[in-house]
């Protein structure tokens, strides 16, 4: 596969789940990739990647630290000539608690990381793209950010916000051959959903896992990473201002309990 042959990517929280199957997957298309995260199982994704015979190298970066993000893009410059497009998807899951115990520094810390973390990446990407006629910035929303009762409620309003940063920022970017979009996952196993799958198997009820959706399961990373692989190729060249849900179909109905044929 070569849909990104020579495209000079940054992945942030590519240290494990979606964030890491992307990297593994734009690499194996062709991509020079920074695999940044906060923790040092960025290592294992470089790791993976360069016994593939591909090329990445790992940057350690807080996502929703200005100096962290113009550095990471710094280094993708000055490691491969240039950049082409971002994944800004590194995230938290928020403060796990219910609205009224949700404290002021629990939606500081999601709101930093989940929101913060993309418009810096768009603030500190997009004059280099615009510099060079155009690339793709990919950002992870969730379907918690389309409609009620996906997520606590910091998490749902930050990636509703990341929904709104997508389209504002495309708009802002007019004309200038810079597309952002926004990837809005359902339920994937990955770390941050691992206690919910966990429980799951311990009620024995796993086989009740993505039931509300018509697809009937969850997702697994490497489809998230197929659609984030798409968005940053010039394959996806019309496709901007978007927030695309790959979630099974979960966000095309009211939930509701299937009767049976």
């Amino acid at each position: 596969m070569t849909e990104l042959a020579d495209k000079r990517i940054v992945i942030t929280g590519a240290g494990s789940g979606i964030g890491r199957a992307t990297a593994e997957r734009a690499a194996a298309q062709g991509a020079r990739v920074l695999a940044v995260d906060i923790n040092d199982s960025v290592d294992e994704t470089v790791a993976r990647i360069t016994s593939a015979h591909n090329t990445a190298i790992a940057e350690r970066a807080d996502v929703g630290d200005e100096t962290a993000v113009q550095h990471y893009v710094n280094r993708c410059i000055e490691a491969f000539g240039g950049i082409d497009g971002i994944y800004a998807n590194a995230g938290v899951s928020g403060g796990g608690n219910g609205l009224f115990e949700l404290t002021v520094e629990d939606w500081e810390r999601t709101l930093r990381v989940n929101l913060i973390g993309p418009f810096l990446a768009v603030k500190y990407v997009a004059p280099h793209l615009i510099e060079q006629g155009g690339g793709s910035i990919v950002c992870t929303a969730s379907v918690a950010g389309l409609r009620a009762n996906a997520g606590g409620v910091d998490y749902s309003a930050s990636k509703a916000g990341v929904v709104s940063l997508a389209q504002t920022c495309a708009n802002a970017l007019y004309g200038t051959g810079v597309r952002v979009n926004a990837i809005c996952p359902g339920l994937i196993e990955t770390g941050m959903t691992a206690p919910l799958f966990e429980r799951a198997r311990e009620r024995g009820t796993d086989d009740r896992i993505g039931q509300l959706n018509p697809t009937r399961r969850n997702g697994e990373p490497s489809e998230i990473a197929a659609l984030a692989c798409f968005l940053l190729s010039d394959a996806s060249s019309y496709i901007n201002g978007q927030a695309i849900a790959a979630d099974g179909g979960l966000s095309s109905t009211h939930p509701f309990v299937f009767a049976g044929r």
